[in-house]
């Protein structure tokens, strides 16, 4: 909550900086009072909205059918501020909490080997992640002066993947050149962290764009250097590294003046705890390369282990007694890790020296859990290439709580009453499968600090859906608070992912519903969340999203993210239903 004098500050450095954006979503404090969680302006009678839904009309070779799939409502209570679509490898990346359905084993780190042997919350077998940022409810009163401040003492800096952790063995004749390039990505790092400095107490949105889209390109090359080293010394090609280039603005020091929760750590812990292994990729030196596939493997073991093992710790969430993530879930995977460790040591020692100290990597710690009354600080949220860069913030805090809360999140979470996972088709063209593992966003998370082109409106009301607005809705009575998030439609038939996380797909012609050129039609998911939110908290502006800091609970800022991993069968299965026009689940 923020009073007026605050958000008009906020609001014109942005617009000053971007000369783009407007009021529609970063506006003043209404009537100037902190009585909600974001500004009442935020806020709109469904009613007062026009319809804006437009479906064009389908042509003769339209594909009508629709698909659908329960995942449940996050039943099992899998929370975490990761997002290993747009930010992967990074702990605490969203900086705000996710409701995650679906895949049962998925973390900012999970490989897509992890992905495809994990559990699942759908009732079709579907192993898909699909994930959104919480609804709070929150009526307690927060000082815009903390926002203030906070952003006044802020220097915005960058935010990356982490490569070194990511790469797979190095055989030891790329090991120098790989090594180069790694510091070159260290450096692009600091670099682009100078430029940010400049804008130290203020959101310039066009400067962040300018040093996002440099450091990307630098970063494509340099990681792609490095896969094609790899590859040509014998290594084999490397694969998801594309997904690594993409770095964010991060205002994580705002996070220091905002209020947190002082509640109980411990009673968070069963929904909001994650394993957390030391890195073994990075460690490793060069690998003699008749190893390189025998370590690969035990490498991938490490990875599938540690996922088995955050599934396990979601599944058994209330079992046993105080001890039984120690022995019945760290236990065993210290063991099984001190084997395989053992077995990398060995097969690099038939060739070379073997590697010291690799035994200490074994054991793992649950994060979250309370240390002398605090909670967990572990965890590096700022990287760069691999390593932290001198400069970086302290890590950010696990999620606090009963309620699970970051800073500036605050308030108890709204647990959806329905979520409706459709698969849909295209009114022009039939559509083609989606590969496995393909990457998905649909909207902004940070439309304030990165500009608004990639927002798009998602809330409405149950009854009213042919409209769409940007502001959080004001329902009638018996309707729900919803969020319709669509996702795009269209893919370039290549890749699963792409530098930005969104080029390799596209949305259909909002007149025509074509794809553009080059570009086919898969099935286009559509999510609609559903809450019941009492209407006296609709309308005192008592509930809104979690968000970055410097997004200030934004509506605009809404957002979801999927992987599929729909085995070949269900997604032609999904595939065949829509171009046949049929209803299917």
């Amino acid at each position: 909550m923020h009073t007026r004098t605050a958000r008009i500050a906020m609001a014109a450095a942005v617009v000053a900086a971007t000369g783009a954006l407007t009021a529609t979503f970063v506006s003043s404090g209404g009537k100037g009072t902190a009585d909600a969680a974001t500004e009442l302006n935020q806020f709109v009678p469904i009613q007062q909205v026009q319809p804006n839904v437009r479906n064009p009309a389908p042509g003769a070779q339209a594909s009508t059918g629709v698909f659908t799939v329960d995942c449940g409502t996050n039943g099992n209570g899998k929370f975490s501020p990761d997002n290993p679509v747009a930010q992967p490898g990074i702990k605490n990346g969203a900086e705000h909490l996710h409701d995650f359905i679906g895949n049962l084993a998925i973390t900012t780190n999970s490989s897509d080997a992890d992905l495809d042997a994990s559990g699942t919350t759908c009732k079709n077998g579907d192993k898909s992640s699909y994930f959104w940022p919480v609804v709070r409810i929150d009526k307690t009163v927060r000082s815009g002066a903390d926002t203030a401040r906070a952003l006044a003492a802020t220097t915005p800096m960058v935010t990356c993947p982490g490569v070194r952790d990511r790469l797979p063995a190095v055989p030891a004749r790329a090991r120098a050149a790989v090594d180069s390039r790694l510091a070159s990505l260290d450096r692009a790092v600091a670099a682009a962290n100078k430029r940010m400095a400049t804008s130290k107490g203020r959101i310039d949105a066009r400067l962040n764009a300018s040093v996002l889209a440099d450091l990307r390109t630098q970063r494509a090359q340099l990681i792609k250097g490095i896969s094609d080293q790899i590859a040509a010394a014998g290594g084999g090609r490397t694969s998801g590294m594309v997904s690594l280039v993409e770095c964010d603005t991060n205002y994580d020091g705002m996070h220091a003046g905002m209020r947190h929760s002082t509640a109980d750590v411990k009673a968070a812990l069963a929904a909001s705890a994650q394993i957390q292994c030391p890195t073994v990729r990075d460690k490793l030196p060069g690998v003699p390369a008749p190893a390189v596939d025998e370590v690969n493997r035990n490498l991938a073991e490490l990875d599938r282990q540690l996922s088995e093992a955050n599934e396990r710790l979601v599944t058994t969430r209330g079992q046993g007694g105080n001890n039984f993530v120690d022995n019945a879930i760290l236990g065993p995977l210290k063991a099984k890790r001190t084997a395989l460790l053992d077995r990398i040591g060995i097969a690099i020692s038939r060739n070379a020296a073997r590697p010291q100290g690799l035994e200490a990597l074994a054991g793992c710690t649950v994060t979250g859990q309370a240390q002398n009354g605090q909670g967990n600080q572990g965890g590096q949220n700022n990287q760069n290439g691999g390593a932290a860069a001198p400069s970086a913030p302290a890590a950010l805090p696990d999620p606090q709580g009963p309620n699970l809360e970051l800073p500036n999140n605050t308030g108890g979470i709204v647990r959806p009453a329905s979520v409706l996972i459709e698969y849909r088709g295209n009114a022009t063209s039939k559509v083609v499968p989606m590969p496995k593992f393909l990457r998905a966003l649909t909207g902004d998370a940070k439309p304030i600090s990165r500009g608004p082109a990639n927002a798009r409106a998602t809330w409405t009301c149950s009854g009213f859906t042919d409209r769409l607005a940007d502001k959080y809705p004001i329902c009638p009575d018996g309707s729900q608070v919803q969020r319709v998030q669509d996702f795009p439609g269209c893919w370039d038939g290549k890749n699963i992912d792409s530098t930005n996380h969104r080029d390799h797909l596209s949305f259909a012609d909002a007149d025509t519903g074509a794809c553009k050129q080059g570009f086919v039609a898969i099935p286009q998911l559509r999510i609609t969340i559903s809450y019941d939110i009492p209407r006296d908290v609709q309308v005192k502006g008592q509930f809104a999203l979690d968000s970055f800091p410097e997004e200030d609970h934004n509506p605009f800022s809404d957002h979801n993210d999927f992987i599929n991993v729909n085995s070949a069968q269900t997604m032609q299965k999904i595939s065949t239903c829509i171009n046949k026009g049929k209803t299917c689940r």
